[in-house]
């Protein structure tokens, strides 16, 4: 067994935030005794926001989200996600780092949940 190193102390979620991205958890938890475990009431984190957009967008945007079979306020999340992530991939490459105090950290992907359609 490899001897792990100490977990160290952190002032802020920033901090250790930015020491995690720079270390390799295998060399201070022993992954081999984790466990599965369900969370059931763990929610993401969503916030409620109104958007005008005019009626022929929403319109078309709703003709794509049906062909894909996906509800159009997820289409329309996935199509803003995709670009805010070209938007700082291009930062990046301009300024070489994005500050990400106010910029989102990288996350796991969920595929779209494919909606149910209504009997005829």
């Amino acid at each position: 067994m490899k001897n792990l190193k100490k977990i160290p102390k952190f002032n802020s979620e920033d901090e250790e935030r930015e020491f995690w991205a720079t270390h390799d958890s295998v060399d201070y938890i022993d992954w081999s005794k984790g466990r599965w475990m369900i969370l059931p009431n763990l929610k993401p984190s969503l916030t409620t926001i109104s958007l005008r957009m005019p009626n022929y967008l929403l319109d078309e945007l709703k003709v794509l989200a049906n062909k894909r079979d996906v509800p159009y306020q997820s289409l329309l999340k996935i199509f803003l996600d995709e670009r805010v992530q070209q938007e700082l991939n291009a930062l990046v490459a301009r300024e070489g780092k994005v500050d990400y105090s106010v910029a989102r950290m990288p996350r796991r992907r969920k595929k779209p949940v494919k909606r149910l359609r209504k009997p005829a």
